[in-house]
């Protein structure tokens, strides 16, 4: 939990005024604090984005503001690690003015959250964000009947096109503690009010502790017993067990239910929803994508048109092009001439040598993995700007819950696509400690990030459509039976399915272009210092003999069981420190001649279920302990190998020829 102490270290010593952005998920608030900030940081079209806080500056009213992005939560009364996160950010001593971005679509859902920042007594502005899709959808909302009844500024704002913003700035200066109160059961009240009074001193308002104590949160046992006395935690104990004999029903339902009756009897006279409104070809379309049976054809059809834009199109022309043309002709031949004026053989075989850093290290960077990941970023952002990705979790869901788990980690499987790395933070949104480590468990076995996967699809995409089938296939039933397993031995609870989905719309080119050259900089930044780390590390173990003794020990596994060239053993172990690395050796090798179709997918097979990188390996000892890293790799180690070796039995049987 160091990164957690790191963050309250940072809160604690802020000494500018600080600006908390709170909200719903998938609202919008990481576009607000990129308009604030300055400071880009990962936007998407689905909730989970944002799982760890996000700080930035901005200089405005004559002043400097830090600035924290909090994880979406739809309750102050946490069900989740990231609504954890939020409610904690709230509860330290330096919450100066929160901005709440709402939903101006689903107003009911932000008001609960409205309600509970209310009771902490933080001053806020509530920002009516994504104001002119409500219109589109036929929903009204009065935004001065709503400032009045909340008693703080509402600002509306549509901030993918930074409208409103400035009004958002200048109502910073009028933030003021909501007088909106909900009022609860006459004997809730006394036990909210009686609680309140055992608590000792707090950064909020002790009676809104006071409701989520009442309310049954147990995410606050740790902050009571670092601040009560043996004595109060009992007092405390007695009070909510002797309220709950006074009610049939659960005081957390009750608390709920008086809440939410409470904010849908306020919204008379304040929202208008004319549901005629909503009809349009796009909603038809984002219905159809969900639907139980015509969601399939529309996934075998995404699926398809990606396999022809990055497996045919990326990685057939545009790499033929950078790797034959630009580097074969040009770059590769001038640095070898080059180099070759250099004095020293050690450094010249270094550079361009057969693990040289230019014409290895670079070429596979550049010219094979960098068009591959180009045109699979630019197909990824469309996709997340259309608001396809949340549908998907509908269709997963009945597939997940065989797994132990639920839709919502759909969410984490598709960032998955993206980063490994990244995906394994996001599984904070899933609520339970089962799904969390059920769903990092498979992404570390069986989804390839998106270096990996276009490099995937642009070997497959030079052999032929059924490879293409075969290797899915095989990936997808290796996912369905280790999750089916994992959820059956993973001991814990499996939590209920609800997550918002946005209006299907078409992608906006300026959201899809900004994405597709925030992940392009990533990649030249993060990988390709990698690779040239990889084919110089390759180089020395070549030069002292070590990568041809790890070849030789693994020899019998990969050549007699695998059928595999030796040669792929060195891209086995580079996938280690990362995937797309290992998977662009394969590639290489199989331009070479070296690979047939058989040992393509075999070997692909192998790499993609394989150990996850090193930078994945690190995460999920953060977040889970080196042990159960640790078990996670001991299993999936040798059902990789396992699975390879079966998939090439299989297809050498059946006599499969590609």
């Amino acid at each position: 939990m160091q990164h957690e102490q790191h963050d309250k270290a940072l809160l604690d010593s802020a000494k500018e005024p600080l600006i908390l952005l709170v909200g719903n998920p998938n609202v919008g608030k990481s576009v607000i604090f990129s308009l604030l900030t300055g400071k880009y940081v990962t936007v998407s079209n689905y909730p989970g984005t944002t799982v760890e806080i996000s700080k930035g500056s901005s200089s405005f009213d004559g002043g400097a503001h830090r600035v924290i992005d909090t994880p979406g939560a739809n309750s102050l009364i946490p069900r989740s690690e990231d609504e954890k996160v939020t409610r904690d950010v709230l509860l330290s001593r330096n919450s100066a003015t929160v901005i709440q971005v709402a939903d101006s679509k689903n107003l009911r859902r932000s008001l609960i959250l409205t309600s509970q920042l209310a009771e902490m007594g933080i001053p806020t502005v509530v920002a009516l964000n994504m104001a002119d899709e409500a219109k589109s959808a036929g929903i009204d909302i009065d935004g001065g009947k709503l400032s009045a009844v909340l008693g703080v500024p509402v600002v509306e704002t549509v901030a993918t096109e930074r409208r409103g913003i400035n009004k958002l700035i200048s109502a910073l200066g009028s933030a003021r503690p909501s007088t909106f109160r909900v009022s609860f059961h006459p004997r809730i009240q006394a036990a909210i009010e009686k609680v309140a009074a055992v608590l000792p001193p707090a950064p909020v308002a002790r009676e809104s502790i006071a409701v989520m104590i009442v309310a049954g949160d147990l995410s606050l046992e740790e902050w009571l017993h670092d601040r009560c006395s043996a004595e109060q935690l009992a007092e405390i104990e007695r009070i909510v067990a002797e309220t709950q004999t006074h009610f049939r029903d659960p005081l957390p339902y009750l608390i709920g239910k008086q809440r939410v009756d409470q904010i849908d009897e306020m919204l008379h006279g304040i929202l208008t929803d004319d549901e005629r409104a909503r009809w349009s070809w796009l909603k038809y379309v984002g219905d159809l994508s969900q639907h139980p049976v015509w969601g399939l054809p529309v996934l075998a059809f995404v699926l398809y048109l990606l396999y022809v834009f990055v497996g045919q199109f990326g990685a057939g022309t545009a790499v033929d092009f950078i790797e034959s043309t630009v580097f074969g002709e040009y770059v590769n031949p001038a640095a070898v001439k080059l180099v070759d004026r250099l004095p020293s053989q050690f450094v010249r075989d270094l550079l361009v040598g057969e693990f040289g850093l230019i014409t290895v290290g670079l070429t596979y960077a550049i010219a094979i993995v960098l068009p591959i990941v180009g045109f699979f970023f630019l197909a990824f952002g469309i996709l997340e700007d259309s608001g396809y990705l949340p549908r998907l979790t509908i269709m997963a869901n009945r597939m997940f819950k065989v797994m132990g788990m639920n839709g919502k980690a759909v969410l984490p499987m598709v960032l998955g696509l993206g980063c490994d790395t990244m995906a394994t933070l996001t599984t904070r949104i899933l609520d339970t400690k089962k799904e969390r480590i059920i769903a990092t468990f498979l992404l570390a076995l069986a989804i390839p990030c998106s270096a990996q996967l276009g490099v995937i699809l642009g070997i497959l995409g030079q052999i032929s459509l059924s490879a293409f089938i075969v290797f899915t296939s095989i990936i997808v039933l290796q996912l369905l039976v280790a999750g089916f397993l994992a959820g059956k031995l993973v001991p814990g609870q499996r939590s209920d399915f609800i997550i918002e989905i946005p209006p299907f719309r078409l992608p906006k080119l300026s959201n899809v272009a900004l994405k597709t050259l925030s992940r392009v900089e990533w990649f030249l930044k993060e990988a390709v210092p990698l690779f040239l780390l990889g084919t110089f590390v390759l180089f020395i173990a070549d030069r002292v003999g070590t990568l041809n003794a790890i070849v030789k020990m693994v020899e019998p596994v990969v050549v007699n069981f695998l059928s595999l060239p030796a040669e792929t053993t060195i891209a086995f172990v580079m996938g280690f420190l990362r995937r797309d690395y290992g998977a662009a050796g394969l590639y290489r090798l199989y331009e070479e001649g070296g690979l047939d179709p058989i040992q393509v997918i075999v070997s692909l097979v192998v790499i993609t279920l394989f150990v996850p990188c090193i930078a994945n390996f690190f995460v999920i000892i953060k977040e889970h302990g080196l042990r159960k890293a640790l078990i996670m790799m001991a299993i999936i180690f040798p059902l990789a190998v396992a699975m390879g070796g079966i998939v090439n039995f299989i297809l050498r049987a059946v006599g499969y020829s590609g």
